[in-house]
C-alpha cells in the first residue's frame, strides 16, 4: 500500500471549479487558506467537459485550476472523472444504459446512467483514465487519485442482456459446471433445473418469489462487477502514477449491496462518505457505528472521511440543518474513531443542479455565516491534532458484520418481515455506545484474538470456517454473544438441518425446533423483568444455563436467554428481540463478565474514545449534552493548549482532546 498521509490531518472538500466563473477561483483558494483547507477532490463529475466528443480531450481549464490550487498550497485528490458518463456515450451507444428487473431503461439526466458490465463503458472510461493519468501523474499538487465516485450508488444492479451474459460468465467461474450450480441453487424445487448456461438470466421480475440462491448470487455478482471497475481503473493508475489510489465507500448510509470488506484490498486507503439521517433523534450514535465499521473494513488502520456535510443534505424528506457546534462534534467524532482526514461535499454550494440545496463549506450566503466560521474553527482544531495522525483506536469488543449475511437475511419469503439484519447490530452497538465502550465492526473472518467480547447479531448466513473461528475464540477464553436468526444457512442459503441456530448450535448449547415470530405490535415478558417483541422460538437448553425464560406469549416457560461455558470462555444466546432497557442490562452483564471498561468514566451522552500510538495516547471527549461534563483525566488538552491535572471540564456541546500523561498501559485480552 502506498502512503497517503500528509504532515497532519487532511482537511477539505470536493471542489468543482467548472461550476463557477474562473474569476471566482482565486477567491476560493484565498478562503481555503483562511479555513485551513489542505486537500480538495477535483474533477469528479467532469467527464463531459474533459472529453466533449469521443477521443478529444480538453485539459486547459483543469490545468489552470490545479496550478492555482498548488500555488495556494492546496493539495489535490484527483478524480478519474468516470463517475458519470457524458450524454454522448448513451446517444451513440444506447446499449450501455442500465435496466431494472422489470426491463425499464434508466436514461441519462441524473448520474451513473451506465451498465456496470458494459464493455463499451469500460473501454471509454479507461481511455479517459489513461488520458487524465498521463496528463497529471507528475503534477506536484496531486497527492491522491480518486477512482470514480460512490461506485454503485445508483446503478449497482443491471438486468440487461449484457449483464445477463456477464452473470453467466461469473457463474461458470464460480461453479464450473451446471450440476454444481443446480445443487447450489436447489433447482429441484419448482422445476427450475438448468440444462444449458444460456437458460440462466438475472433474477428479473417473475410471477412470484425468485430462487433465493439465484438472488444471492446475483447480489454477489453485482458487487463484484462494481469492484471490477474499481480494479480496472486502479490497475491502470498503478502503471501510470506514483501516488496512492482510493475511492469513496458509503458505509453507514444505507448502501446495502456492495461488499466493502472484499473491496478494501483494492485501495491504498479506505475512504468513506457519511451523512446523518435527519429523522434520527441521536444521529451521533449512527455516526459512531459507521466510523467503527469503516475502521473495521480498514483492518483497524486510519481511514479517510471523504464526504460528510457541514449542515443539511438535499435528498431526505426533511433536510434539517445542523445546530451550532454539531458539525464540529460530528467531524471530531470521526477523527476520534480513526479518521486521519475530514473532507466534505462540497466546497462551495452549487447555484444550479440537483444538489443546489446541499450544504457546503461556503454556503450561498457566503463566508460571513455560522457555517463558514465553524469551518474555520474546525480547520484550526485539525491543525492542533496533527500529532494524532497514524494512531489507532483502542477497542476490546468486536461486532461481526457480513454483507452476504445482510443480503440473505432480508430475502423474501422469510419467517418475519420485522427481522432485519441491521436492527440488532444497531441496538447492541448503541448499548455499547451508551456504556462508553468502543467496538470494532469486523468481518467474521477477521482475527478475533485481540478482543475480549465478540457479538454476532443476526448472522443468518455463515460459512463453516467463520463459525469454527468463533468457537476457537470462545474456547481460548473469549465471550461471544449470538442473537436469534443466526447460523441458519450456509453460503448457498441452504438450511443447516438438525435444529436452529444451525452453525452455532453446539457452541451455544441450545437447540431450537421451531420459530414463533410475533404479530405486529405483540410483546412478551421475561422472568428477569425484560420486555421483548418481534421474535420468539421454541428453544431447548442442551448444556447451556438458562438465564431468562418467557412468562407469557406463545411460549411461557421456554428459555429466551442462555449462557454456555465452552473451554475457557462462554457463549451467550439471545433468542428474542429485547427492548433497549433490557439490551443495556445485557451489555452491562457482558462487560462485567469480560472486564471491559470505558477509557474513563463519563456522564451519559458524553462520548469518550481513545486513540493510541506506540508511546502516546489521546482521549477524545465529545459532549453531546446541554450540561458541562467533568472527567478524571490528566495531560495536555490539544484544542486549547491547557493542562489538566486530574480533572477535565468539557462545556456543553464542546469537544476536548487530551494527550494523556502518562499514557495508560493497554488492556490485554
Amino acid at each position: 500500500m502506498r502512503n497517503w498521509h500528509g504532515e497532519g490531518i487532511w482537511y477539505g472538500a470536493d471542489y468543482n471549479p467548472e461550476q463557477w466563473p474562473e474569476q471566482t477561483w482565486a477567491e476560493d483558494v484565498e478562503l481555503m487558506r483562511r479555513a485551513g483547507v489542505n486537500l480538495v477532490s477535483v474533477g469528479i463529475f467532469s467527464w463531459a467537459l474533459l472529453e466533449p466528443t469521443p477521443g478529444r480531450y480538453v485539459f486547459d481549464w483543469l490545468d489552470r485550476a490545479i496550478d492555482l490550487l498548488h500555488d495556494g498550497g492546496i493539495s489535490v485528490d484527483l478524480a478519474t472523472a468516470t463517475a458519470s458518463p457524458p450524454p454522448w456515450l448513451a446517444h451513440r451507444h444506447p446499449e450501455t444504459l442500465p435496466r431494472r428487473a422489470d426491463g425499464t431503461v434508466l436514461w441519462p439526466g441524473g448520474r451513473q446512467a451506465y451498465c456496470p458490465s458494459s464493455p463499451v463503458f469500460r473501454d471509454h472510461s479507461l481511455a479517459l483514465v489513461e488520458a487524465v493519468a498521463r496528463r497529471y501523474a507528475r503534477h506536484a499538487a496531486v497527492v491522491l487519485w480518486h477512482v470514480s465516485n460512490e461506485l454503485g450508488c445508483h446503478n449497482v444492479h443491471c438486468y440487461c442482456d449484457v449483464s445477463a451474459e456477464a452473470f453467466r460468465r461469473w457463474l461458470r467461474e464460480r461453479y464450473g459446471d451446471l450440476d454444481s450450480l443446480n445443487a447450489a441453487w436447489g433447482t429441484a424445487f419448482w422445476s427450475q433445473r438448468y440444462h444449458d448456461w444460456a437458460e440462466i438470466n438475472p433474477p428479473r421480475t417473475a410471477p412470484t418469489f425468485a430462487n433465493p440462491t439465484q438472488q444471492l448470487d446475483f447480489l454477489r455478482f453485482s458487487s463484484d462487477e462494481q469492484r471490477a471497475q474499481l480494479r480496472a481503473e486502479r490497475e491502470l493508475l498503478n502503471r501510470l502514477v506514483p501516488q496512492p489510489v482510493t475511492t469513496n465507500f458509503m458505509i453507514g448510509t444505507g448502501i446495502k449491496y456492495l461488499d466493502y470488506h472484499s473491496w478494501a484490498s483494492d485501495v491504498d486507503v479506505v475512504a468513506n462518505d457519511h451523512y446523518l439521517t435527519a429523522a434520527d433523534p441521536q444521529p451521533q450514535v449512527n455516526l459512531a457505528l459507521a466510523a467503527d465499521h469503516t475502521r473495521g473494513v480498514a483492518g483497524g488502520a486510519p481511514w479517510l472521511l471523504m464526504e460528510h456535510s457541514t449542515s443539511a443534505v438535499n435528498w431526505q424528506p426533511r433536510n434539517v440543518a445542523k445546530t451550532p457546534g454539531q458539525m464540529r462534534r460530528n467531524s471530531l467524532a470521526h477523527v476520534a474513531r480513526g479518521a486521519d482526514g475530514v473532507l466534505f461535499f462540497q466546497w462551495r454550494a452549487s447555484r444550479a443542479g440537483a444538489e443546489k440545496f446541499h450544504s457546503a463549506l461556503v454556503p450561498h450566503a457566503g463566508p460571513d455565516t455560522k457555517v463558514f466560521r465553524e469551518v474555520c474553527r474546525l480547520g484550526a482544531d485539525l491543525r492542533a491534532l496533527a500529532e494524532v495522525r497514524g494512531s489507532r483506536v483502542d477497542a476490546d469488543v468486536a461486532i461481526l458484520f457480513d454483507y452476504e449475511a445482510w443480503w440473505g437475511a432480508e430475502l423474501d419469503s422469510h419467517p418475519s418481515v420485522d427481522v432485519t439484519y441491521t436492527d440488532r447490530l444497531s441496538a447492541l452497538h448503541a448499548a455499547l455506545w451508551r456504556a462508553g465502550i468502543t467496538a470494532d465492526v469486523v468481518h467474521p473472518s477477521a482475527d478475533l484474538s485481540r478482543y475480549r467480547l465478540v457479538l454476532a447479531p443476526t448472522l443468518y448466513l455463515v460459512r463453516d470456517a467463520d463459525a469454527d473461528a468463533l468457537r476457537r475464540f470462545v474456547e481460548a477464553g473469549g465471550t461471544a454473544v449470538v442473537t436469534y436468526f443466526s447460523g441458519i444457512v450456509d453460503e448457498h442459503d441452504h438450511i443447516r438441518l438438525g435444529g436452529y441456530p444451525g452453525a452455532f448450535r453446539d457452541l451455544l448449547g441450545v437447540r431450537v425446533e421451531e420459530f414463533f415470530p410475533l404479530r405486529d405490535g405483540e410483546t412478551v415478558s421475561l422472568d428477569d423483568g425484560a420486555r421483548a417483541d418481534v421474535w420468539t422460538e421454541w428453544l431447548h437448553a442442551e448444556g447451556a444455563e438458562v438465564l431468562a425464560a418467557y412468562t407469557d406469549g406463545p411460549l411461557p416457560g421456554v428459555p429466551a436467554l442462555t449462557r454456555n461455558a465452552v473451554g475457557a470462555g462462554a457463549a451467550w444466546y439471545v433468542g428474542t428481540r429485547l427492548d433497549d432497557d433490557a439490551t443495556d442490562r445485557l451489555v452491562a452483564r457482558l462487560l462485567a463478565e469480560t472486564g471491559v471498561r470505558p477509557p474513563v468514566s463519563a456522564p451519559a451522552g458524553v462520548e469518550v474514545v481513545r486513540r493510541r500510538s506506540a508511546d502516546r495516547s489521546w482521549l477524545f471527549v465529545v459532549n453531546h449534552t446541554t450540561e458541562p461534563a467533568r472527567l478524571a483525566v490528566s495531560g495536555v488538552e490539544l484544542l486549547g493548549g491547557a493542562r489538566c491535572d486530574g480533572e477535565l471540564e468539557v462545556p456543553a456541546g464542546e469537544v476536548a482532546v487530551v494527550r494523556e500523561e502518562p499514557a495508560p498501559v493497554p488492556a490485554t485480552a
